[in-house]
């Protein structure tokens, strides 16, 4: 993975946690987007840890020029953010980030959230699901359930896509609705297809402008 933030000691103490996974290796680091980039083109790189202030090109920008290139599409871009970045978090999401993680988030939650987004799965926490994504979206009123592109979706894959809007993983929805972990993941397979999303992350934004999450956000 590349860890890229413009703070060397920030990317110094990211590096000592993933290295103390067996499965995961750090290839490299970058402290701007414009780095990132470049080093992304020459080392392949599976998940990038995106701080999203820095100077320079951002990290919105450089998640733009990721999810913009085929030839990175199979790299997963986790944004790094506090609970004030509400604005720039959802503007990740919207360019194809995989999720978000608090800068505090403990050791063993950044080793889950690297595990998840190689494995193709959002990295979203419930509360701050909730917090940013309401925030983002209070601007505009919700789309009916049943319209535009949710037509096409059965009554089971609402379901889904509901939990699906509260961060949950695989096996978390598989346990909310009564359901196989696989029979989760083709269902979750068949929302990214007929809802043309790029991935997790935008689902759970469709979710959420949709109406489908209920009111409140999740948990409620």
């Amino acid at each position: 993975m590349l860890v890229v933030d413009d703070q060397p000691l920030v990317r110094a103490g990211i590096r000592a946690v993933l290295d103390r996974a067996e499965d995961l290796q750090v290839v490299g680091e970058a402290g701007d987007g414009r780095a990132a980039l470049a080093r992304l083109r020459a080392v392949p790189v599976d998940v990038v840890l995106m701080d999203l202030r820095m100077p320079g090109v951002d990290g919105l920008a450089a998640t733009r020029g990721i999810t913009a290139d085929p030839a990175l599409e199979s790299v997963a871009v986790v944004a790094l953010t506090t609970f004030d970045d509400d604005e720039l978090v959802f503007g990740a999401l919207r360019a194809g980030a995989a999720g978000f993680l608090l800068k505090d988030a403990e050791p063993d939650e950044l080793r889950r959230a690297v595990r998840s987004a190689a494995a193709g799965e959002a990295v979203l926490d419930p509360a701050v699901t909730r917090s940013v994504l309401a925030a983002a979206l209070s601007a505009a009123p919700p789309e009916a359930a049943d319209d535009g592109a949710l037509g096409p979706l059965t009554d089971r894959e609402r379901e889904v896509l509901a939990v699906v809007g509260e961060g949950l993983s695989n096996d978390e929805i598989a346990a909310r609705l009564h359901m196989s972990p696989a029979t989760a993941r083709t269902h979750v397979g068949r929302l990214l297809s007929k809802l043309a999303a790029r991935d997790r992350a935008q689902l759970v934004a469709i979710a959420w402008r949709s109406g489908v999450v209920p009111p409140g956000g999740p948990g409620r």
